[in-house]
């Protein structure tokens, strides 16, 4: 979960407030109340909530409707413009394939998602349907992806020679990311760590390409 951006003007208990209410809203759907804000900060004034939220308004960074129970709504304040929210779909191996159940491909949660600033996405990938998946090993650290890692993906069933892609190995029941090539006999699995070898994989095998690789979450940036 990606914490609210910080402004310059206000203090650590406004950051727990706005993160409390990002979080609770993710979850529930709809905002917390005055009272389920100060159990979490440990305020037990619902004046002292409400002064924190006024302070909250006056920065721009929350909306109020005091005609009605639990009238607030976060405003989006990153510098970097609007934000995208893409589901984490699950894991993905980069090292030697391991069975991973089909199912890490469906959604987990609502609230396994990344958000990403639009602004920073390629412009061609912008309306796509994404997903991330999280990785595991590093096979593909000289790509500049290590474990823990997120990589965002746009769905694809095809790819051309060089692409990095997810790919399902469904006779293995077994998940991979690994640049994609296509070979006379069948294709090849290649990852950006020399001292890995390549899947090969023969064209009567199956092997279903899931998605390719547009963009890379570093872990570093995400703990930011």
């Amino acid at each position: 979960m990606m914490m609210v951006r910080k402004s310059k003007g206000i203090g650590e208990r406004h950051q727990k407030i706005l993160d409390f209410i990002a979080s609770y809203q993710r979850e529930h759907k709809h905002p917390p109340s005055i009272r389920e804000i100060g159990e979490y900060c440990d305020i037990s004034s619902t004046s002292v909530v409400n002064y924190y939220l006024d302070q909250l308004e006056k920065e721009g960074l929350l909306e109020r409707d005091r005609k009605i129970s639990r009238g607030m709504r976060l405003v989006n304040n990153s510098p970097l413009g609007d934000m995208l929210r893409v589901p984490v779909m699950g894991v993905i191996q980069a090292g030697e394939p391991i069975p991973i159940p089909p199912s890490d491909f469906n959604p987990f949660t609502a609230e396994d998602t990344v958000d990403i600033a639009t602004s920073l996405m390629p412009s061609k990938e912008k309306g796509k349907d994404l997903f991330a998946l999280q990785v595991q090993g590093d096979s593909m650290i000289d790509a500049m992806i290590n474990d823990g890692d997120i990589v965002i993906l746009k769905p694809a069933q095809e790819a051309r020679n060089g692409e990095m892609v997810a790919v399902w190995l469904s006779d293995k029941n077994e998940t991979t990311l690994k640049y994609f090539y296509k070979e006379k006999d069948g294709y090849r699995l290649q990852p950006a760590n020399p001292t890995m070898k390549p899947i090969m994989v023969k064209k009567s095998e199956p092997l279903e390409i899931k998605g390719k690789v547009v963009m890379v979450i570093r872990k570093m940036e995400r703990m930011n």
